[in-house]
């Protein structure tokens, strides 16, 4: 018997910025050893770390398989594009490498593993000028069940159908 698929939704308040549109160019270092970066924006940072203290704790499954998430994003003006990016990025295991460090260590655990378990999306954009927020349900896929071997007939196929050619009419 295999087990239900399970699912999960909650939503997380706010207005998610545009991962695309939401970068800018940073320099790290000084003279000879300084090297250009982009990063998120600070308001995608700041979503991002408010989103992620928005995840309830029972939404925390680490889901494996393939999944397909439904998301109602409700921006506050029409202005924004609608982009999905940062939401799909925050609901994966967040890891965290200290500098130097060859390992790196689970910080908090996703709705899912990775976004690359994302197998189908249906994305709206809505406007809540009061309350902007992302409704978030996400699906397991269920695996389709494993096809069990057939026997093959030993009866040979009837020679006058083996090569048969359509009829043109």
């Amino acid at each position: 018997m295999t087990a239900q698929p399970r699912s999960v939704s909650f939503t997380i308040l706010g207005e998610p910025a545009s991962k695309a549109n939401s970068r800018k160019i940073v320099t790290f270092g000084k003279g000879e050893n300084a090297r250009s970066a982009i990063i998120k924006s600070d308001k995608a940072r700041s979503y991002w770390d408010t989103a992620l203290k928005q995840i309830p704790p029972h939404a925390r499954m680490r889901l494996e398989g393939k999944v397909f998430i439904t998301i109602a994003i409700h921006y506050a003006t029409e202005r924004p594009d609608l982009d999905e990016s940062v939401i799909l990025d925050v609901l994966q295991d967040q890891w965290h490498r200290p500098k130097g460090a060859k390992e790196r260590y689970l910080v908090q655990h996703g709705v899912y593993r990775n976004d690359r378990q994302v197998r189908g999306k249906y994305v709206t954009h809505h406007i809540d000028r009061l309350n902007p927020r992302a409704e978030i349900l996400v699906e397991e896929i269920p695996e389709p069940p494993k096809a069990k071997p057939t026997r093959r007939s030993k009866t040979p196929a009837s020679p006058s159908h083996e090569h048969a050619q359509p009829e043109l009419i």
